[in-house]
């Protein structure tokens, strides 16, 4: 598997993560009433979100990477 394929693929499932995470969030914003639900969920979608932003610059920045390489065009 390229380098190029497995970063992908960790950006879909990461993607994933991060959707679970804030469902948990809602769910326990849902059933703390009217409290607050504690701070490991509230900032629990972050490590994911910021690998979601690592990732996703670098796939955004492939296309123009091997242009400027002079590479072939990706299709």
């Amino acid at each position: 598997m390229s380098g190029n394929r497995l970063v992908r693929q960790a950006h879909r499932w990461v993607s994933i993560a991060f959707t679970v995470t804030v469902i948990a969030n809602f769910v326990a914003l849902a059933q703390a009433g009217g409290g607050t639900p504690p701070p490991w969920v509230t900032y629990a979608p972050l490590l994911p979100l910021a690998l979601l932003l690592f990732s996703g610059l670098y796939l955004f920045a492939l296309p123009y990477a091997s242009r400027w390489r002079g590479g072939r065009r990706t299709g």
